[in-house]
């Protein structure tokens, strides 16, 4: 079942209100010992987390179907660079990453208990249900906090931001569970900054003449500039006018660029280049065309997961106004540091 992202949390109606978690969305099978945990493209998940699994089994009711997320928590909040790295293709990786970083699971609904299919019940029954089902979990399985009061959830909202929580879900309490269907509302944090546009890449669809996304840079301290993300999610007609509003800035892009050497694969060494392949790509084209760093863009994003966007941005409009040096990170709203275990009442 998926959500909505709405503007605000809604005033009306009977709304059962969740933190939201920042990790990979999992779907738990248990049916005796055999134990099954699949993403949300029905991959499987068991193999990048052992000490998940045996966790699971010895928790979980011996026959049931939950959903929650899979995470990392450390003590500066959620970590999800430190899930990527948990898919991994040789299995004595993930066991050392298992072990020096192990992972924790947050559940917030229940689809099946025992032979009793919970899909069709109203969303606060599965509540009583998965909370029923958890009462007895000790960390690293918890069970997600809930609360139907407004004030609390707004509260939720901002406090929560500083331990990596992405803002929180509103659930219908009446509603049944509706996969692929967007019945529930989200409402996730949101900021904006001026960042320098350093480069492209094209739109499968278009190549040579639609933008399909653009390359966002901030200068650090030191004075150079990071690659920190990328903005996308253009109309058609709006890639096409992108592609010919860069077209000046590509002549001899190369020649000053900060990321010069990126653009020659055998060069770039081990340094993380705005267009690499990695194992988290699965083969797509991650190439990309250098613009000259003199135009500036305004961008709104959600938050950022160490010195990069953790989501993708979102194009506001053009900075004209503003030099490209001012363009660093300094500029950017920190956040107060939150306390993970506060979330969970009681330590949970």
């Amino acid at each position: 079942m998926l959500a909505k992202r709405v503007g605000e949390l809604p005033q009306g109606g009977d709304w059962i209100f969740e933190p939201k978690w920042d990790g990979f969305r999992a779907l738990v099978f248990r049916d005796g010992a055999e134990m099954s945990i699949q993403s949300r493209d029905e991959k499987p998940l068991d193999r990048y987390f052992p000490e998940v699994v045996e966790t699971l089994k010895a928790q979980l009711p011996e026959r049931c179907v939950l959903d929650g997320e899979i995470v990392i928590a450390r003590a500066g909040g959620l970590e999800f660079d430190l899930l990527q790295l948990r898919l991994h293709p040789a299995a004595s990786r993930v066991r050392l990453l298992a072990e020096q970083f192990p992972a924790s699971v947050v559940f917030f609904d229940a689809l099946c208990e025992g032979d009793r299919d919970l899909r069709g019940e109203p969303f606060a029954v599965r509540r009583e249900r998965l909370e029923a089902m958890l009462r007895g979990a000790k960390p690293p399985v918890h069970l997600t906090p809930a609360t139907r009061d407004l004030e609390v959830a707004s509260d939720w909202f901002h406090r929560f931001e500083g331990a990596g929580l992405d803002g929180v879900m509103a659930k219908p309490d009446m509603g049944v569970y509706e996969p692929d269907k967007r019945v529930m509302l989200k409402v996730k944090h949101e900021r904006d900054c001026d960042c320098v546009v350093a480069g492209f890449r094209w739109h499968k669809k278009g190549e040579g003449t639609m933008v399909g996304s653009l390359l966002l840079g901030l200068f650090d301290a030191a004075g150079a500039l990071h690659h920190v993300g990328v903005c996308a999610s253009f109309t058609e007609q709006r890639r096409l006018e992108l592609a010919e509003f860069l077209a000046p800035y590509r002549v001899e892009a190369l020649r000053d660029h900060p990321w010069r050497e990126w653009a020659r694969p055998e060069e770039a060494g081990e340094q993380r280049m705005p267009g690499g392949q990695s194992r988290w790509s699965q083969g797509k084209d991650l190439s990309w065309e250098p613009v000259r760093p003199e135009l500036v863009a305004e961008v709104a994003y959600e938050h950022m997961q160490g010195s990069r966007f953790r989501h993708m941005a979102h194009l506001r409009r053009w900075r004209e106004d503003k030099p490209p040096r001012e363009c660093t990170y300094a500029q950017l709203e920190v956040v107060t540091p939150q306390e993970l275990m506060e979330i969970f009442s009681g330590g949970r």
